[in-house]
């Protein structure tokens, strides 16, 4: 798992018009608790932020006056655009400790039910996982391509690297592959069945012959 670094400094809790003067200077307001501390208020570079949130990292390295502190990004409020960040929560974390947050899920392969007249549905865009601080996968990427009309993956079916528990419930679909609207089983068979027909070969000759025999007799 990589760790974003993060610039950051200390600040004086303040008001509205504080946290405004530090947004100017390019720099979030936060505050770091947990571990039964006093929180502390801080301030992280945005674009660091934005970098550490653009590439799913939930662990950042917090760097203040060169000292180095590693702390779980646990929550990123947004402006009214939901687009730049207005304040962050870290949280003081043992690095052996096991810790819960969610990770993305990304679908890998084509499920074989697109060629059946299905659709892919995605339910679960994240999964809620247990594990230790320093192995939060980035992403979990499930195979799908198994999945006919009908079926789904559910949690239960995603294998995760050794040491993490998923908190979803194992029967929550992830995914599912619905026969598309308009289509029926009839009329997909029957579709199988005319491209079946159009691929065996075209047999030549041996309806001319037996015409010519037909007319051999006749005469």
């Amino acid at each position: 798992m990589e760790v974003a670094v993060v610039q950051g400094e200390r600040r004086q809790p303040g008001g509205r018009h504080a946290n405004e003067r530090l947004r100017r200077r390019g720099l979030v307001p936060a505050v770091i608790y947990g571990h039964r501390q006093a929180p502390e208020t801080v301030a992280l570079s945005r674009h660091d932020l934005l970098l550490a949130i653009e590439h799913a990292r939930h662990v950042i390295k917090l760097v203040i006056d060169g000292v180095e502190q590693q702390y779980l990004l646990k929550d990123v409020q947004y402006d009214h655009l939901q687009q730049t960040p207005i304040h962050a929560a870290l949280l003081r974390v043992d690095p052996e400790a096991r810790v819960a947050v969610k990770v993305a899920l990304e679908l890998r392969g084509e499920p074989k039910g697109l060629h059946e007249g299905g659709e892919l549905i995605q339910l679960l865009t994240e999964l809620e996982v247990e594990c230790p601080l320093l192995k939060i996968p980035e992403v979990l990427r499930p195979r799908i391509d198994h999945l006919g009309v009908g079926e789904s993956l559910h949690v239960r079916d995603i294998e995760l690297p050794e040491g993490i528990v998923a908190r979803n419930h194992p029967d929550d679909v992830v995914a599912t592959v619905h026969l598309r609207r308009g289509v029926t089983v009839e009329a997909e068979e029957e579709a199988a069945e005319v491209a079946e027909a159009a691929a065996e070969p075209e047999v030549i000759g041996r309806a001319d012959k037996e015409q010519e025999g037909a007319d051999e007799k006749q005469r």
